[in-house]
């Protein structure tokens, strides 16, 4: 089990809802507390915030993925200078969101910003899926203290191995098997990788991050062993902005929630009324795994996002041939395209060995890591 804000997360305790409200409040402050008052209404146990920069996260060489494309957006720079709240934007729906018993809970998306996140007092943070290879963020969002939610969209089983040896020393962790597309095609949900990760980390806690627009998918990820459920909220599908299609709206995420509550294994009333050989069946019915492989695997639908919006070691101005980086020489940015974040301490010291432009990824064939 995990515990956040005293809440025992695992085994049979009812599934913890996060409602993603991300970038739905479009960049205004007013609507992420309209949008805070609607979720918890909805019935969420916790909502999340999303805390970057667009200059510290988008390199020169940062693109757009498809399905921001798709949503109308022509400039990736721009489109997350427009969604940013800052610290300050962000404080007051903490405030309601604890004060009406539902707690708060933000992705940070580099390290230098958990510092500024710690100003708050967020019951849990979470990294995005494209961070679970961001060794200085995770670390640094791990030594916090507080519950960690590792995300692991467009990643391997490898990779997911590697993020726990990192962070093997922290024991309020827990993992969301995620598909990284937007929305995620009920078909492509990949439940399986639930129990992939499960295998692989028996005693950490397992749960989904759903994109896709259904309703009966938390209910499955449930069956499947996840123990936490994150989904996409929003006042209007149909709003202008890049995750809105991915989302559900109040109607549709209060059923959402009911569904996965009314599973007997968590309906104490259901299971109440029940004859002890009819309660055990419903256990067990509420504890066996859908017929799916496990297997946690990159879909073909991933790839883009898994490019575009992973990070790399940046450079912070021109590097000519032969220069020997220093930690002044780098920084961490989106895309993925240069050498990862976790090969920070291997490069610095070394000389490159061709010239690198002003806020471009690390190429890696201009350093030897080896």
């Amino acid at each position: 089990m995990i515990t956040i804000n005293s809440r025992a997360i695992g085994g049979r305790e009812p599934p913890y809802i996060i409602a993603e409200l991300g970038v739905n409040h479009d960049g205004d402050p007013a609507r992420a507390v309209d949008l805070t008052h609607l979720a918890i209404d909805s019935g969420a146990d916790a909502v999340k915030f999303q805390l970057f920069e667009a200059d510290r996260l988008m390199s020169s060489a940062a693109k757009l993925a498809a399905y921001q494309k798709s949503a109308g957006e022509s400039d990736p720079i721009s489109m997350l200078k427009r969604l940013e709240l800052t610290i300050e934007q962000l404080a007051p729906c903490v405030t309601l969101a604890q004060s009406r018993g539902v707690d708060a809970i933000v992705s940070v998306f580099s390290a230098e910003l958990v510092p500024i996140a710690e100003q708050l007092p967020w019951n849990a943070y979470k990294t995005a899926s494209p961070d679970i290879i961001n060794l200085p963020l995770l670390t640094a969002l791990a030594k916090t203290g507080k519950p960690l939610i590792v995300s692991t969209g467009a990643s391997t089983i490898e990779e997911i191995s590697i993020c726990e040896s990192w962070l093997s020393d922290y024991p309020n962790i827990a993992y969301l098997q995620c598909v990284s597309s937007y929305p995620t095609p009920s078909h492509m949900a990949e439940l399986g990788g639930i129990a992939a990760i499960s295998n692989l980390l028996p005693h950490r806690i397992i749960g989904y991050s759903d994109h896709t627009t259904g309703l009966s998918t938390g209910m499955d990820a449930v069956l499947m062993g996840a123990r936490i459920l994150e989904k996409h909220f929003t006042y209007s599908r149909f709003a202008a902005g890049p995750d809105h299609a991915a989302s559900l709206d109040p109607n549709g995420f209060s059923l959402y929630c009911h569904n996965v509550r009314s599973l007997p294994l968590f309906d104490a009333d259901a299971l109440a009324s029940m004859s002890s050989a009819h309660r055990r069946s419903a256990e067990l019915m509420s504890t066996r795994p859908p017929d799916v492989n496990a297997v946690k695997r990159v879909l073909p639908i991933e790839e883009d996002v898994r490019t575009v919006s992973r990070q790399s070691l940046t450079t912070t101005r021109a590097l000519p041939v032969g220069q020997i980086l220093t930690s002044a020489d780098l920084t961490i940015k989106r895309p993925g395209t240069g050498l990862a974040p976790h090969h920070l301490s291997t490069v610095l010291g070394r000389p490159l060995t061709c010239a690198v432009d002003a806020d471009m990824p690390l190429p890696l064939n201009c350093i030897t890591i080896s």
